[in-house]
């Protein structure tokens, strides 16, 4: 497992991560969440082992990244924050380098070269050099070296970064592909993301956690929860159609979009108003062109949560 205990980073009178204790487990695909500067990429480089702590513990698979660096390295994938990689080797070159220094050889070598080549669409690049290459594919790069020698620990910063929306898809699909029998940690501000492929997020600011729960549970304490969206095919209903969703009892109070002719009925505790509310659409004669209840807004838990 990734363990910390009481982790702690200061720099003189900063404190940029501040008595972080969580444990991650295999199987668990872990987001781990914050605003700019709340201390997410510190903590990332102190469990790779770049970063000294201040204080308390952190190990990879038992392997303290302080008391046991090289076993702690060895169990673990990491992808920095920007893909640092050397511009004036080849991919292909790149990639040699990696296997060499992760102590590939023979067949394994030539299947693990051959697998990452092919999962990141690297073979049509691997004699460019990396400076010519575009940011996504760099991206791809960085990754390939991180996933190389099939690490049973992955810490992700970022992974996604540059990509493009079908090169996310294909990077999302393999992070879940390698979640079941791997500890992944993806360092995100992408929220979509967190609900695509985690299993759990913490979410932290000002270098404390503030949030551990699963996605599904953290959607579940936006106000939005259970929530009713409509889209009306006349503007004119508008005024009609707030007034009588704000009558509906455990409605608690209702959002208009004048420019989408949209109307969004919040309800009282998370209350189910959908039945309550499909059932005036239809008495009242809305012309309706889009109806359905929402789970809940990530973007809006983050934003109560780390405000």
């Amino acid at each position: 497992m990734i363990k910390t205990q009481h982790l702690t980073k200061r720099y003189e009178a900063l404190t940029a991560v501040d008595d972080l204790s969580f444990e991650v487990n295999p199987g668990e695909v872990l987001g781990f969440l914050g605003p700019n500067g709340a201390g997410k990429t510190t903590t990332m480089r102190m469990l790779a082992g770049f970063i000294t702590p201040s204080s308390g513990t952190a190990s990879i698979c038992g392997h303290d990244v302080i008391e046991d660096p090289l076993g702690a390295k060895a169990a673990l994938g990491y992808l920095p924050e920007g893909a640092p990689v050397y511009g004036e080797m080849t991919v292909g070159g790149f990639l040699d380098f990696i296997a060499d220094l992760r102590g590939l050889s023979g067949p394994l070598r030539r299947e693990r070269l051959a697998h990452v080549i092919e999962r990141l669409q690297l073979k049509g690049v691997l004699a460019q050099t990396i400076d010519t290459l575009s940011k996504g594919f760099r991206r791809r790069v960085g990754l390939a070296q991180a996933i190389v020698h099939d690490p049973p620990v992955l810490i992700l910063d970022e992974p996604t970064d540059g990509l493009d929306p079908n090169q996310k898809h294909e990077v999302r699909a393999l992070i879940n592909d390698m979640a079941r029998d791997k500890i992944i940690v993806i360092s995100t501000h992408i929220l979509e993301e967190v609900e695509a492929v985690c299993t759990r997020a913490i979410i932290i600011a000002r270098g404390r956690i503030v949030a551990d729960a699963a996605p599904a549970a953290l959607v579940a304490r936006s106000r939005y929860h259970n929530a009713v969206s409509m889209k009306l095919g006349q503007a004119t209903q508008l005024a009609a159609a707030r007034a009588a969703l704000a009558a509906v009892p455990g409605v608690e109070s209702v959002e208009v979009s004048e420019r989408e002719a949209r109307l969004t009925a919040l309800p009282r505790a998370g209350a189910p108003i959908l039945a309550a509310i499909t059932e005036l659409a239809g008495a009242r004669g809305f012309d309706l062109q889009d109806l359905h209840q929402e789970s809940g807004r990530l973007d809006e838990v983050f934003r109560s949560i780390t405000a």
